[in-house]
């Protein structure tokens, strides 16, 4: 069955102040820019929310909101229920904290995964995966399950216990997750002076 495509939105976003799946870089929240990025290369894309953010998804999206089972643990609740809801998928992760994501490079992504592969991530230069930028096949998920049962919450350490695939982004800028406002603001900025340059302004 063909990858289903996950848009992350859930987390609390202390630092950021503000719910960074609403933010705007591209003149839409992020979670439809996401969404729109992940399109192309998926047989399915739908929005995963938390409870409380699921009356904010505005447009037509398919949505699928952390299980009751799973919610408030963190980003592996996402994962759990979109594997429980849409069972013997792969699922391709993107959170929404990546505004420099874009369609080349998931492809690139996608096609470096080995078929016999468990799990895929992108790695950052601190030699670290990024849980939310991965590839997770079907097959993860009885895995998932019993760590999560055995009170293993942490995807970080389920891709270094699976030896996950890495991939290196061709540009750092990639992996570069957005948590402040300040930064938020630095990258809308940049942002905006790139397209301004493209269209010759």
């Amino acid at each position: 069955m063909g990858v289903y495509g996950i848009v992350v939105c859930g987390g609390q976003s202390l630092r950021m102040g503000t719910d960074k799946s609403q933010l705007v870089y591209y003149e839409k929240p992020q979670y439809e820019h996401v969404h729109h990025t992940l399109v192309p290369l998926c047989e399915k894309v739908v929005i995963s929310c938390n409870a409380g953010q699921a009356g904010t998804i505005s447009g037509n999206y398919e949505r699928v909101v952390d299980l009751p089972q799973f919610s408030g643990n963190g980003p592996i609740a996402a994962i759990l229920s979109a594997f429980q809801t849409y069972p013997g998928h792969d699922l391709l992760v993107a959170g929404c904290d990546y505004p420099f994501l874009t369609i080349r490079e998931l492809t690139f992504f996608l096609h470096s995964i080995k078929r016999d592969t468990l799990a895929a991530a992108f790695y950052n230069e601190a030699d670290k995966y990024e849980p939310l930028l991965a590839w997770y096949s079907s097959d993860c998920a009885p895995i998932l399950r019993i760590n999560y049962e055995n009170g293993d919450y942490a995807l970080q350490y389920f891709l270094q216990k699976v030896g996950a695939e890495k991939y290196r982004p061709e540009s750092k800028n990639v992996v570069t997750s957005i948590d402040t406002p300040e930064d938020f603001k630095k990258v809308r900025d940049l942002l905006a002076r790139q397209n301004d340059h493209e269209n010759g302004n």
